[in-house]
């Protein structure tokens, strides 16, 4: 009868975020027919039943069925979902790929217990105490399970490195291992900064204020921030980096739902940086709190948007905590920019479909020609400037650049897929770690006198061929610098870091090269912004 109750309790929270049809439904009738079916297949059925999953079952099929972004989290599973948010997991500290069954060191994370040690990027993790670690059985799951762990706690680990016959053992000591949310900050000229922000974290705003002042003291006047793939996070986070941008009182974003009340998020006093140029990068992959920080530069004209229209997620979930400790995130409200765009896309067609939206972007050619894309008069909405903005879904950047079709080839991403890149730069990088580091003092150094050579190409291609890549001259003649680009900013992640990879393909990164021409070239940032004062 515990059970019972506790499934009327769910029932009746479940009824209560129905639809406004649904409301007109007696509540306890409803929660009584629900409670009731599964009381009769509880004691019934035929067969037995495993009634946790069964509940978990209908809450996941419930959800699904009101929107996409509603979800249900077991008790297990919420720890694994927040970890990217905030800012810290407990662990050995490795970046790692399962490359052919097999755990590879992409990177140790810089200043945790792995790289203490004198683990390196490349190694292969064979055991892990003592049980073999490769194989069919080793899934993401089965490293996690294992590697992951209490603060001070030990694991122990054997590693093959550079095909030694001799394994290495390591002990290691889990320690407290910090997520970055900035994958870069440096100066891209004498007065442009640059900072590439991968999600909106608890730890977001003080990496960005350590980027600002880094970049300040290197004389930064202006600013790019790239938002591309950044999915998200918190809102609290998003409304404070906008707040560095706009001026006391202007409206960031607003929330209104059914039966949540409009809720308005307005800029403080507190804004660093509000007078310098300001240039945003966003792609089909920037959602949720990089629409809500693109949105509101954009509809206050403080900010040029460049790249390609957004994902479109503009739904605000509220969590909820179920008796048994798991938890619904329940879509309570919808986000709006200030000229009030509904920052979220169409999902009436089902779930299915909503989620095949950057497929069909693809097919109808969005990602590489801003005709393709139609907005109907209705979703015309007006900046500060009185520009013509749109809503209906994302946000519309004010200058597009197409996705690179040229370079980006199928045998590219063959190579990608194979795991070519990864397995020879990181062999490379550990044969030749020493000495890159006497030759090229700096990351500066090594852009401007490091090339890839012939001889590097030849022993990659006969590695992409033992992977069974299958060559094709004409693709590869198209992909060819673009292949040599990657090895080489993968060869400065591995031996210097993250930060070095951006730096190294920049000046082949076509959307940072138009925001940087619009910062300097005379004029073009205004014309964007006040096209009417041309």
């Amino acid at each position: 009868m515990k059970h019972f109750a506790l499934l009327i309790a769910f029932s009746f929270l479940s009824f209560s975020v129905m639809s406004q049809k649904a409301v007109k439904t007696d509540p306890k009738e409803t929660s009584q027919k629900f409670a009731a079916a599964l009381f009769y297949i509880d004691n019934f059925y035929v067969d037995s039943t495993d009634t946790p999953k069964l509940v978990e079952d209908a809450i996941v099929t419930m959800l699904k069925d009101l929107d996409p972004h509603s979800s249900y989290y077991s008790k297990d599973d919420i720890a694994a979902a927040n970890e990217p948010l905030e800012g810290s997991f407990e662990g050995i500290g490795v970046t790692f790929q399962l490359l052919r069954d097999t755990i590879l060191v992409v990177s140790p994370v810089p200043g945790g217990p792995s790289e203490e040690l004198g683990i390196l990027a490349g190694d292969r993790i064979l055991k892990i105490n003592g049980e073999e670690a490769f194989g069919k059985k080793v899934t993401n799951k089965f490293v996690m399970d294992r590697l992951r762990g209490k603060k001070g706690t030990k694991v122990d680990v054997s590693i093959l490195r550079n095909y030694n016959p001799d394994l290495i053992d390591y002990t290691i000591i889990r320690d407290k291992i910090p997520i970055h949310s900035i994958d870069a900050t440096y100066m891209l000229d004498k007065d442009i900064g640059y900072i590439k922000l991968n999600r909106f974290s608890k730890t977001s705003m003080e990496e960005y204020y350590q980027s600002m002042e880094e970049l300040k003291k290197g004389g930064m006047e202006h600013l790019i921030l790239d938002l591309r793939g950044n999915s998200g996070g918190f809102l609290n986070v998003a409304v404070e980096l906008s707040d560095e941008f706009l001026d006391e009182g202007k409206l960031i974003v607003y929330t209104e739902g059914l039966k949540s009340p409009r809720q308005d998020f307005s800029a403080t006093s507190k804004g660093s940086f509000e007078k310098g140029k300001l240039v945003v990068l966003i792609n089909e992959g920037s959602a949720s709190a990089s629409e809500i920080v693109s949105g509101a530069v954009q509809d206050w004209d403080r900010a040029v948007v460049i790249g390609r229209r957004s994902f479109g997620k503009g739904l605000v979930q509220r969590p909820f905590q179920l008796p048994d400790g798991s938890v619904i995130r329940l879509t309570a409200a919808r986000y709006y920019t200030p000229s009030g765009r509904s920052i979220q896309r169409p999902y009436d067609e089902g779930s299915e479909t909503y989620f095949k939206d950057l497929y069909t972007r693809q097919l109808n050619g969005e990602l590489v020609n801003a005709d393709s894309i139609h907005f109907p008069d209705s979703l015309k909405y007006s900046t500060a400037a009185n520009r013509t903005v749109f809503g209906g879904g994302g946000i519309m950047p004010d200058i597009f650049v197409p996705v690179d079709t040229f370079h980006l080839t199928k045998y590219y991403s063959d190579l990608i897929r194979k795991g070519v890149f990864n397995r020879y730069t990181i062999d490379f990088s550990n044969e030749n770690r020493d000495q890159f580091k006497k030759t090229f003092k700096n990351i500066d150094k090594y852009i401007s006198d490091f090339d890839v050579s012939q001889a590097m190409m030849d022993d990659f291609l006969a590695l992409a061929e033992k992977e069974e890549v299958v060559f094709d001259e004409a693709l590869f003649d198209r992909s060819e610098d673009y292949i040599k680009l990657q090895i080489k900013a993968l060869i400065a992640r591995n031996i210097w870091d993250m930060e070095s990879y951006y730096q190294v393909v920049s000046s082949s990164d076509e959307t940072l090269q138009q925001a940087i021409e619009i910062i300097k070239k005379k004029n073009m940032f205004s014309e964007v912004i006040h096209p009417s004062e041309k």
